[in-house]
């Protein structure tokens, strides 16, 4: 994979939609490891955009990375009961909360257009998280001579990484920050940590794996290797980096007590996610609503975050990081790699 891809180091930089940003993954890239952008929150156009941007700043491989969830189930009742329960959260910041919730990302097992800019221009890779997409788009992938990564929190969705036709897969421990990789959102999660699977799906999977999860520094990465991990991924040891979008509020929480508390919510956007400990997961714990399906329940999330933000309350925003985020470093990102690469010496 490393050599395929040109990497020197076996180093991923997780996509992160949101906050990594091209000159994040340039900075990456060019550093010898593997950057990554991820377009699931963007359309077609925002995602060719930012593969241009990329492009103008290095000429080494980069992962763009796109979501593959099932559509939501639209349920007005649900969606009407989960906007009366964030109401008096809405008013605490003197604003309303929305009169209804929209879809506000299209997943890629639908988006034709988002398909189309992938195959013309060709990035050295294209990764998948929650799901995979189906046979024809693999194929098209394949054909335009992209190397394809799946994500998997357990060993059957490895399997079917393998069946789809991946070239590896990212091995996501549920140390992981951000959302949770699972196919099936409502499906038992066996919660399995990232050395446990990593080793699991080395001897299983039958595909080269790119352990995430908690992973840090350097002594992470080379616990990885030494478990037969071709790579590591890691997303919250790039949040502090300047060329992360992360902003100011954000850094703060990354770099206080809340690191030292992270907890997978599903209050913000509708699906798992690792986020550090703040005012929505606290409001989370004391409600017993489900939210609506992602990424449905995202577009409330979003609002209520915005409220807040207007009244000078940053609690309530999607700082998602791992729970590794205590030996966060605010450093370049080149220096990072570099800083990373010795380590693992």
């Amino acid at each position: 994979m490393l050599e395929r891809l040109r990497m020197r180091f076996p180093i991923v930089q997780a996509p992160m939609a949101g906050v990594s940003t091209p000159d994040l993954a340039a900075a990456v890239s060019e550093a010898g490891a593997l950057g990554s952008i991820g377009v699931g929150a963007t359309d077609a156009a925002g995602a060719g955009a930012m593969i241009r941007e990329v492009r103008a700043r290095t000429g080494r491989s980069f992962n763009v990375n796109v979501f593959v969830h099932a559509p939501p189930q639209r349920d007005a009742e649900k969606e009407a009961a989960w906007l009366s329960a964030l109401a008096p959260l809405f008013e605490a910041f003197g604003a309303e909360p929305p009169a209804a919730m929209r879809e506000i990302y299209r997943s890629f097992a639908e988006d034709e257009e988002m398909m189309r800019t992938l195959v013309e221009l060709r990035p050295a890779v294209v990764s998948f998280h929650f799901g995979l997409p189906d046979e024809a788009r693999v194929r098209a992938l394949r054909d335009a001579g992209c190397f394809l990564i799946g994500t998997a929190t357990n060993l059957r969705e490895a399997t079917a990484a393998r069946e789809a036709g991946m070239d590896a897969v990212v091995a996501q421990g549920f140390e992981a920050g951000g959302h949770r990789g699972m196919f099936d959102p409502d499906a038992t999660d066996d919660c399995l940590g990232t050395f446990a699977l990593t080793r699991i799906l080395v001897q299983q999977s039958g595909l080269p794996v790119i352990a995430a999860g908690g992973i840090m520094d350097g002594s992470g990465i080379r616990a990885a290797l030494d478990l037969g991990a071709a790579a590591a991924q890691l997303g919250t040891a790039f949040l502090a980096c300047p060329e992360s979008s992360a902003d100011a509020a954000y850094r703060r929480a990354l770099f206080s007590p809340a690191a030292r508390h992270t907890i997978m919510t599903s209050a913000i956007s509708g699906r798992p996610a690792r986020c550090l400990r703040n005012a929505f997961t606290d409001w989370e714990c004391r409600t017993e609503l489900a939210p609506p399906d992602y990424p449905v329940a995202y577009d409330a999330g979003k609002a209520l975050n915005a409220a807040a933000r207007s009244a000078g309350e940053y609690g309530f925003g999607a700082q998602w990081a791992g729970q590794g985020a205590p030996l966060a470093r605010a450093l370049p990102a080149a220096e990072l790699v570099a800083t990373l690469a010795e380590e693992i010496k």
